[in-house]
């Protein structure tokens, strides 16, 4: 019998905490999560896949960025219920640009790495706004207008996106195109921190969309009225 039967995957809902280290130098890069369809493509490629619980799809590490993750072993804990990934890194682990994803001093807040590549152009300006919206969870709402409507009540950020809709159906409505791309930033920001509140990725919205193509709009409409 393989060890991989050993896996418990029953304790987190049929996922497992993976913890990825550089393998020539054992740093710390990440820590995500896998199910069963993503271990067997990492067995299988050698190249990491991950389940991402915010996309709620598999995810293979550097599809957008390139920044793959070529694997060189897979350890088994004795609980058997977390793996430990030796890759090795190509370009960066982090979102944000980073080798690691770990790299703020929890007791001195001090970022202890800084940012080795611009990852913006390759995740796009709607997923870095969101990763951004997300990291600013912790902000003083004093100083971070993001982190105010996050931690204020919830009526007030839905409040907003009804105001900024309203104002950009008035763009339209007169017909002014610096007003409508002005309008439709605003809602589309207000829009991503009422999902990032609720901890879901824009890459759901693109999935949802994706399945449409095809379909025709009434169609679509009436299938979910009969659901």
């Amino acid at each position: 019998m393989s060890i991989k039967e050993n896996i418990d995957w029953e304790k987190m809902d049929n996922l497992i905490p993976v913890i990825t280290q550089e393998a020539k130098t054992n740093e710390v890069l990440m820590l995500a999560y896998m199910n069963k369809e993503a271990l067997n493509l990492t067995l299988e490629t050698k190249i990491a896949h991950y389940f991402s619980r915010s996309k709620q799809r598999i995810w293979k590490k550097g599809e957008s960025s390139g920044h793959l993750q070529n694997v060189k072993e897979i350890l088994l804990d004795c609980d058997n219920d977390t793996l430990l990934l030796k890759v090795e890194q190509i370009g960066v682990a982090c979102h944000t640009g980073r080798k690691s994803c770990f790299f703020t001093n929890l007791e001195t807040n001090e970022e202890v790495s800084k940012i080795q590549v611009d990852t913006s152009s390759a995740y796009g300006v709607v997923d870095t706004l969101y990763h951004t919206i997300c990291e600013r969870k912790n902000d003083d709402p004093k100083k971070s207008y993001t982190a105010k409507l996050l931690k204020g009540k919830e009526n007030s950020m839905l409040k907003k996106i009804v105001e900024e809709a309203g104002e950009f159906t008035f763009a339209i409505k007169d017909a002014n195109e610096e007003e409508i791309v002005y309008e439709a930033a605003d809602l589309m920001y207000h829009c991503l921190v009422a999902m990032a509140s609720k901890n879901i990725s824009p890459d759901r919205v693109k999935q949802e969309l994706a399945k449409r193509f095809g379909i025709s709009g009434i169609e679509e409409k009436n299938s979910r009225k009969q659901e």
